[in-house]
């Protein structure tokens, strides 16, 4: 695969128009001390360059980077648009969001434009032009940042009209939308286009995830992606007009809900995320974000952001422990990053962010522990090189991930609260995960093709094609996992009629009559063929087969001796059906089945706690062993003998891991 960039880059975030030019003459000594070889810049600088509506004052970046140039420094050029200047919002006060509630906002904050105000896009298309006018001939701009965590969602009266344009051209009669809605329900027809409000505290909804329409609110969200995809895009190519070659990104947020990361990715050059895990956020949801990352276009991705150290806006920030931040990087390079960039390089004075995590800290040496792990992971990496750049992440598992479905199943009216899109995903890939065994999290349009197993936690929303799409993989010798809440509604969230889970009946071989919610003080139990018993919770699908075999059984409540767990045999491939949430023991009874039918095998035999990952260039495989746990662990036998390519030393069976260990072993 082409790489990118001819060199890891390594830096972040830097805001030197924050600070005396005096300290941009010691910033370039201490980025060379720490082997920082990039910098983002002008990520928040609509305001400094323009400071009036007909005024433009490039003189201050003109500095910057004619020193950055100067000295040799990749850099990402942002183009300053996430935070609208106050002048704007002055003179044109519709710029500005409403929120959920209904209130206008004033000047404050950030992604503070409304995404459909003709003012904010007429002023950030030209701005974004006039930087790519200025600066997109310089050698040392390797890439493009437009905005800036894209997020949010606005309910003016202007995203209301542009709404009904948008369902104007989705659904072109009002027949037609009233249907996909189900609009006789409580009698809300609509019979013109302009009676069709945004859903909001003001109207359908009753909070972020209660809708007494889910199909409008559905829309909204889709709506709302698009529309801010739509400022992206006008940005792109507001730069492409002078910048024909440059690769072009904006930094997303691994799980977020707002945006459907996978159709932005078709209009992105490169993936770039920031990475901010909680003190308690498991590595492997870490891991899934990154393989998320990496599944949105099937590419290498760009790490924009992480904290040296600490963060400053969770609840509890704290400090990362000493390798923790070499080893968290070495994981995001494992798992498809050709890039490792940090926020912030210089801890700010004031604002919201003062204390969050820097390269150099407030007390401006060089003598702080964050320098110098930072500085030990630069010199590693400068000594790397470019011999992994656009290196592939092979995998013989896919996990299906859809915005839709994660809008839709957290809009149902029951069965139960608790039940929640990303942990449904992440229990599962936890097992491949747990086992070094490679995962792509892919769309619902995927190459399926192309995976031993396919798995679809919750997928509640199956839409046209995915039927058709599924039952050929299996009819062709795949393995499919899927479960409760999968199967149920259509795009617009009604229901699948003829029984559940709809579409998947005949492929599962199963029929679904009831779905059982249980609170989070109860549980079932259930007990595999083997006589292996366990507990169950959360929800328990009332199961009858038809042509499927059971797997396990309930042995409690009413419908105790129905199944729970189901395999089918369909065409070549095997279908299995999970009807009900399992702890980790059991629903791991479950994944080995699943990957012993399959013959999915994992990165290496040996079984071990250590995170091995595998990126490959032909025939040269790079094994990233890393040690996230709290405990010294073994090195696993495959690798005895052979070389770690960060230390140069030769490994032995005598080799031990410690706490935030790292080795990366290279093999032909």
């Amino acid at each position: 695969m082409e790489k990118v960039f001819q060199q890891i880059l390594y830096g972040g975030d830097y805001n030197p128009n924050q600070w005396p030019k005096e300290i941009w003459t010691e910033d370039m000594h201490f980025f060379r001390d720490a082997h920082i070889n990039s910098v983002t810049i002008n990520v928040f600088s609509w305001a400094k360059i323009q400071p009036a509506e007909d005024t433009y004052n490039f003189d201050e970046l003109d500095e910057i980077i004619e020193m950055l140039s100067r000295e040799n420094y990749n850099i990402v050029l942002a183009t300053s648009t996430a935070a609208v200047p106050a002048w704007m919002v002055k003179k044109y006060p519709e710029v500005m969001r409403t929120d959920y509630e209904g209130r206008h906002h004033k000047f404050g904050q950030r992604h503070n434009a409304c995404p459909n105000s003709l003012v904010y896009q007429k002023f950030a298309r030209r701005m974004a032009e006039k930087l790519a006018e200025r600066y997109g001939s310089n050698k040392h701009v390797v890439c493009w940042h437009v905005n800036n965590e894209y997020g949010g969602e606005c309910f003016c009266e202007n995203c209301e009209k542009a709404f009904r344009v948008w369902l104007k051209q989705k659904y072109k009669t009002l027949e037609a939308l009233n249907q996909a809605w189900n609009l006789e329900f409580w009698g809300h027809t609509i019979y013109d286009w302009d009676e069709i409000v945004l859903p909001n505290a003001l109207s359908e909804e009753l909070g972020p995830n209660k809708t007494a329409f889910a199909g409008i609110s559905i829309d909204y969200r889709r709506f709302n992606s698009d529309s801010i995809l739509e400022n992206f895009k006008m940005e792109r190519d507001a730069i492409r007009r002078f910048d024909a070659n440059t690769p072009i990104t904006t930094n997303l947020m691994g799980t977020y809900k707002n945006l459907d990361y996978f159709k932005w990715a078709k209009e992105m050059d490169i993936v770039s995320w920031d990475n901010y895990p909680a003190y308690n956020t498991p590595w492997s949801l870490v891991a899934m974000s990154h393989d998320l990352m990496r599944g949105l276009k099937g590419r290498p991705f760009m790490l924009m952001e992480q904290t040296p150290s600490q963060q400053n806006w969770q609840p509890y920030n704290s400090l990362k422990k000493p390798g923790q931040m070499r080893a968290q990087s070495y994981q995001t390079l494992a798992h498809g990053a050709d890039t490792i960039q940090f926020f912030q390089l210089r801890r700010s004075v004031g604002g919201c962010e003062k204390f969050h995590g820097a390269v150099i800290e407030h007390v401006g040496t060089k003598n702080t522990r964050v320098f110098r792990e930072v500085a030990q992971l630069g010199k590693e990496l400068a000594a790397l090189g470019d011999q992994f750049l656009g290196a592939e992440n092979p995998a013989q598992v896919g996990i299906i991930f859809d915005w839709d479905n994660y809008w839709a199943l957290e809009y149902t009216s029951g069965p139960s609260q608790d039940l929640k899109y990303v942990d449904q995903i992440h229990q599962y890939y936890s097992y491949f995960y747990k086992r070094n065994i490679p995962v792509d999290i892919i769309p619902v349009d995927a190459d399926f093709s192309r995976y031993k197993a396919v798995v679809a936690p919750v997928l509640y929303m199956v839409k046209d094609g995915m039927q058709e799409a599924l039952e050929t993989y299996v009819k062709n010798g795949g393995t499919l996992v899927t479960g409760f809440m999968s199967g149920l509604v259509d795009q617009s969230d009604n229901i699948h009629l003829g029984g559940y889970p709809g579409p998947l009946r005949k492929m599962a071989g199963i029929w679904v009559e009831e779905i059982d919610a249980l609170a989070p003080e109860q549980t079932n139990t259930l007990k595999f063929t083997d006589g292996t018993t366990s507990t169950c919770n959360l929800l328990c699908d009332i199961i009858h087969l038809e042509g499927a075999t059971s797997l396990a059984d309930y042995t409690s409540n009413f419908y105790a001796d129905s199944p729970a767990v189901t395999k089918h045999e369909f065409g070549r491939g095997n279908a299995f059906y999970v009807g009900t949430q399992l702890p980790e023991e059991a629903l791991a009874k479950v994944l080995d089945q699943v990957v012993n039918a399959a013959h999915v095998s994992p990165v290496i035999d040996e079984a071990t706690e250590l995170e091995v990952t595998c990126r490959t260039i032909g025939q040269r495989r790079y094994y990233f062993i890393i040690n996230l746990t709290d405990r010294t662990l073994p090195l696993p036998k495959e690798f005895e003998g052979k070389t770690d390519l960060l230390s140069g030393n030769l490994l032995s069976a005598a080799e031990h891991l410690s706490p935030y260990d790292v080795l990366l072993v290279r093999e032909e």
